[in-house]
Order: structure tokens, then sequence, then C-alpha cells
């Protein structure tokens, strides 16, 4: 159980989180400054740097917390699906887990609206790649623990994370500049992107 002051910790990062995705989404992330965050929430610059590093770890620490949650999802499929299944139905089975998560901190609605400015903010989609970089390769040594392999003697497990890592990429691009701007949005097109996945890899392409 938390103390009192654990609790009070917890509610002023997430209330800096909350201003901070607010101000990024409706002002600009550029625009955005560390001063205009905490004054949002009238606390001290010195007491923002508490938190977080810098604007771009607030900017991303909700995309953390999603990324954290689907390596754990994957670590707990069940032992005999295959790599790829596996890596599917965490992804499918884990959505209202993982909007639980998000919503713990910040409306999901808030969440979708930042996902879209991370999109469009070269900076912040550069940090969002390497991110996700880091996190391919943390899945990628939980398949391979899963399959009993060495990850840098068999190239299996990455070669499986980067085609679902590609998956989701394209994913996430159409969905950006998409109109359906809803959860319910980019969970269907998420499943229909990653059912794509064997025809498009093993199939020909040509009618008939």
């Amino acid at each position: 159980m938390q103390t009192l002051r654990e609790r009070k910790k917890q509610r002023t990062r997430v209330a800096l989180l909350r201003a901070a995705l607010e101000l990024f989404t409706t002002r600009g992330y550029e625009e955005t400054t560390v001063d205009d965050i905490a004054a949002a929430v009238e606390v001290s610059q010195r007491t923002f740097f508490r938190y977080f590093a810098n604007k771009e770890e607030a900017a991303l620490a909700v995309q953390a917390m999603a990324e954290d949650y689907y390596v754990e999802a994957v670590r707990r499929r069940p032992p005999e699906e295959a790599p790829m299944v596996a890596l599917r139905q965490a992804v499918v089975e884990g959505w209202d887990g993982l909007s639980e998560v998000i919503e713990s901190v910040v409306p999901v609605e808030l969440h979708l609206r930042m996902y879209r400015q991370v999109e469009s903010t070269p900076a912040l989609l550069a940090a969002h790649l390497r991110h996700s970089a880091e996190t391919e390769e943390r899945i990628a040594r939980v398949l391979a623990e899963r399959e009993g392999l060495d990850v840098d003697a068999d190239p299996r497990p990455r070669l499986a994370v980067a085609v679902f890592g590609g998956v989701m990429r394209v994913t996430e691009r159409q969905w950006s500049t998409g109109e359906d701007f809803s959860l319910a949005g980019i969970r269907e097109l998420t499943v229909a992107y990653l059912e794509q996945v064997g025809p498009a890899l093993t199939e020909s392409w040509r009618d008939g």
C-alpha cells in the first residue's frame, strides 16, 4: 500500500503529465515550455524535473507505459503459441487492459491526440522510433526465451519482431492521417493489417 507521500507524488506526476499532453496537443510541442507545464499545475520548474528529465520524456511517457504493457503481454502468452501468434494475440486481446492502464493516468482520448502529435512532430517521431526499436529488441529477447533460443545466434526472434513492428508502423501512419480518430478505429485497423501479414508475405498479389 502506498504511503501518503507516495500518493501525493503520484498525483503530482499525473497532473504534470496531463497538463503537458494537453498543452502539447493544443499549443504544439515546440511552442510549449517546461515553465508552461509547471505553471499549469502551479508548481515550480524544479518540481517538473523531479518527475521528468525533459519535455520529450513527458510527451512519450504514456507511450512508454503502453510499450511496457505490450512486452509483458507477450511474456504472458501461452507457451504453446507460435511466436507470430503470440505477438498478434498480445495486441488483439490486450486492448481493454491497455486502455485501463492509460486511463489510470490520462484519458484515452488525450493519449490518442498525443499519438497524432507525435506522428506530426519530427523531433518526437524520431524519439518514438528510437524507443520502438528498443522495445522491439526487448520483445525479441522475450520470444527467444520462450522458444529456448539464443537471440544473438538465431535470427528468427528479431526477424519476427521486425515484421510485426513494420505492420504496427504502417498501422500508426495510416491511422494518424485517416479520418477515424477513435480507439475503435485504430483497433480495427490494427486487426485488419495483422490479418494481411500472411497473405502479403506468402501469396501472389495478382488476381488469378
